[in-house]
């Protein structure tokens, strides 16, 4: 009871006076301050004649779908450079055509083309007999370049092992050197403590 009676006592007035006023301040400050919080949201006659504001009464253009898995296309249809990739793209798909059909070995228009000719068996024969030709003497000069690589491999490796061995043996000896000579200094030193 005491510690409270002394508690009161040092209170002074003016600071709960203080306290008081600070308090209603910052309540009426609150209260009558910055009425921008609670005010009415801007009217369309407010506003700055070239903002764009949103209209659901409107159609906005969307992506068009263009297949695959979501419809629609990855790329942003206000973007320019989807144009000059599909335009790319499609140049590249017929130039690879080209290759194809100008480089293949047989283009599907060439076996259509040969079948609904009716190229003589005999001439089927000899296409097919030069090439299986060529690939067996691909398949040959190719086997000779692998076997002299693997001949030319060998030698190095037996070369590598040869010079291997040696500095092993030659590190082997240098090790049992100088454990020997280590052996004898210990020997040496236990014989001397045991003198001493």
């Amino acid at each position: 009871m005491r510690k409270a009676m002394n508690w009161l006592k040092n209170i002074r007035p003016l600071k709960v006076v203080t306290v008081f006023l600070a308090g209603i301040f910052l309540f009426m400050a609150q209260a009558c301050g910055a009425p921008g919080i609670a005010t009415q949201p801007p009217q369309p006659g407010d506003q700055a004649p070239n903002v764009e504001r949103y209209d659901a009464t409107k159609d906005y253009p969307l992506n068009s779908p263009t297949g695959g898995i979501n419809n629609f296309s990855d790329v942003d249809p206000r973007a320019t450079d989807e144009k000059a990739a599909n335009d790319k793209a499609e140049a590249l798909v017929k130039n690879a055509q080209k290759n194809i059909d100008q480089k293949g070995v047989n283009s599907p228009g060439e076996y259509i083309r040969n079948f609904k000719e009716g190229t003589p068996l005999g001439q089927r024969g000899k296409n097919l007999g030069e090439d299986i030709g060529s690939s067996a003497e691909e398949l040959g000069k190719g086997l000779v370049k692998g076997t002299q690589r693997g001949i030319e491999n060998i030698k190095g490796n037996t070369q590598n092992a040869a010079e291997d061995v040696t500095t092993n043996v030659q590190r082997g000896t240098e090790d049992a050197g100088k454990n020997i000579k280590r052996t004898a200094e210990d020997a040496g030193k236990a014989v001397k403590k045991t003198v001493d």
